[in-house]
């Protein structure tokens, strides 16, 4: 008998660990969610039902992460699940305070019909998703502090987002290099964690960052913020504005740029 061909294929159906299983459908994401969500997206049948509970729980959080506020039927389309699956994970997750529906947009010309709710982590639901060594690196800021004051603090903050988009050549003054050049920001961000994109708002575009490993952080040293602000009006070459940040407690940062017709932005002076 071949006896090492047993072991090929066993029929063995293995189940996920209470502990897995309890974690998973409270909506944590584990550290693979990405390879998770791209299998789901891509595997996931009409009704979703052959790929794991867990999984799908997963993919649904990362899609309100990095696409929130989405709706229902989006969800549906981007995973294979029909509209029953999505509600049974949206009310899990809105039920143990990770998600809550949106506030519904300012309606825009008349239309037919009450639009579609949108869906978003909320601060919990972001918390769950895991920030390393969080108590750490506030005890190192801490120190760092204490060791050199304020100003050693701004001076790391400055040097980290200059990590994060010393690769971006400055916008030249035409608006339509200023659009490319906050795309590319965002690309820049999304790179180390922060799940960012852009979109266009009246004359104006903005930079919205879903998540931000730093937020914890961030909440006591606000540098952090302050330096990514200041970096933003370097590299864009106008001034921008901070409409909403993680670290105070809003669903996710926002960064207004305006873009007004005809103007080319004034380029600040250098910080002396």
């Amino acid at each position: 008998m071949d006896r090492p061909s047993e072991f090929r294929h066993t029929g063995v159906v293995k189940y996920p660990s209470d502990t897995t299983e309890r974690t998973e459908r409270a909506g944590h994401v584990p550290a693979a969610t990405s390879s998770r969500v791209e299998d789901a997206r891509r595997n996931a049948p009409a009704t979703g039902r052959d790929v794991p509970e867990g999984q799908t729980r997963a993919a649904v959080v990362q899609l309100l992460l990095e696409e929130g506020p989405i709706t229902a039927p989006e969800i549906g389309e981007r995973l294979g699940l029909s509209a029953a699956g999505v509600r049974r994970h949206l009310d899990a997750l809105i039920d143990s305070g990770e998600a809550q529906a949106a506030s519904a947009p300012r309606r825009q010309g008349r239309g037919r019909g009450r639009p579609a709710r949108r869906f978003q982590l909320t601060a919990v639901g972001r918390a769950r998703l895991g920030h390393s060594y969080d108590d750490l690196a506030t005890a190192a800021m801490r120190h760092l502090r204490e060791l050199g004051g304020d100003a050693a603090v701004e001076d790391f903050a400055r040097r980290r987002v200059d990590s994060i988009l010393g690769g971006i050549a400055p916008a030249d003054e035409n608006l339509d290099d200023v659009e490319t050049v906050a795309e590319e920001i965002a690309g820049a961000f999304t790179a180390s964690g922060f799940a960012a994109s852009t979109r266009r708002v009246g004359t104006g575009v903005q930079i919205c960052q879903h998540h931000c490993p730093v937020s914890h952080v961030a909440e006591q040293f606000p540098q952090l913020c302050e330096a990514e602000q200041e970096a933003f009006v370097r590299i864009l070459g106008t001034h921008v504005q901070r409409l909403a940040t993680i670290a105070n407690g809003d669903a996710f940062c926002t960064t207004h740029v305006p873009v007004l017709p005809g103007a080319k932005p004034a380029r600040p002076e250098p910080p002396t």
